[in-house]
């Protein structure tokens, strides 16, 4: 099997990027974080239209008909613009019935919570549906429904959290719960791996721009292995997103437990130590609010607990090998 991109699927990477680059320019972390919104109804509509969020539905239903393969290429651009929502759940839920198609939807997985804790539902004002995932089954909770307490600071601005002491029982809802982590897991990691590509491009055009003892930083050996290392971090963790996707479009191919664990452990560490190194290749100038990077820093660790933290999947891995 060809690993390489087609024409087409790098067609559908750039056209996603360029859509990405001249909706949601950097600049706009900053004024949706300051406006406490979290979300861009702009970008969204935008991406519905394009046809994103129904991009595995067949074309009989106005779907793109194509795989998980290529869903990770489209993620890791949204991934790379960090651009904000519920967009994995909305994905995933493509399809269903009753759902409206790029309508967002929340998602929250109660499987490995411990006892006690209290449930954090994310996007909760914007959300249309919210699928609960208990350990082996699924239920449909109208957002409507909830009572809870927003979270005053979140660790990502972005992502708009609501404490909920008790989630409505809701309605049963018939989906296989099994794949729908594995496939949340995978799509989270693509994410992730655009978020730590893009912390990479930042150090890097950083390195090049900023001057100490007259000369660029990233002439300097240190910053050089630094800005190597986070490359090399990226692409390992990519490639490991782009099996995983495959693997669950052909499972004959290999054991998709196995590929979507150590994907998704490789991007949760790629998307935070390449934030972390970013921050660091920046400098003083990198702990300011200016900086866009300490924007990625708390998604990549608000993605790190979506669909399993690198020890769950560390511990499911170990389970098979």
């Amino acid at each position: 099997m060809d690993f390489l991109p087609t024409e087409d699927q790098e067609a559908l990477r750039a056209g996603v990027r360029e859509i990405c680059t001249d909706t949601f320019p950097r600049e706009k972390l900053g004024e949706l974080a300051e406006s406490g919104a979290g979300f861009d109804p702009a970008l969204w509509a935008t991406l519905k239209e394009l046809g994103v969020f129904g991009l595995r539905l067949p074309e009989s239903e106005d779907g793109l008909g194509l795989g998980l393969g290529d869903a990770v290429l489209v993620f890791e651009e949204l991934g790379r613009a960090l651009v904000p929502g519920p967009l994995v759940a909305t994905f995933l839920a493509a399809g269903l019935p009753g759902f409206d198609v790029g309508s967002p939807v929340g998602v929250i997985d109660l499987s490995g919570d411990e006892p006690g804790r209290t449930p954090l539902v994310e996007h909760a004002d914007v959300i249309t549906k919210l699928i609960v995932l208990d350990r082996d089954s699924a239920r449909l909770v109208d957002p409507a429904d909830l009572r809870g307490t927003p979270i005053k600071i979140p660790v990502d601005p972005l992502t708009p959290l609501l404490a909920v002491p008790s989630l409505p029982e809701g309605t049963p809802l018939d989906i296989d719960t099994a794949q729908w982590r594995r496939e949340g897991a995978v799509l989270t990691a693509a994410l992730e791996t655009g978020s730590a590509a893009a912390t990479c491009d930042l150090a890097v055009q950083y390195a090049k721009e900023r001057e100490q003892f007259g000369r660029p930083i990233g002439s300097f050996q240190a910053v050089k292995h630094m800005c190597s290392d986070m490359t090399v971090r990226a692409q390992i963790a990519s490639v490991a997103v782009h099996a995983a996707a495959v693997t669950l479009d052909y499972p004959e191919i290999g054991d998709p437990a196995r590929a979507v664990a150590s994907a998704k452990m490789l991007a949760d560490d790629a998307a935070v130590v390449n934030a972390r190194t970013s921050i660091q290749v920046h400098g003083g100038m990198g702990f300011t609010w200016e900086v866009v990077v300490h924007y990625y820093l708390k998604r990549a660790w608000v993605h790190h607990t979506q669909f399993g933290d690198a020890g769950a999947h560390a511990d499911a891995l170990a389970a098979i090998l």
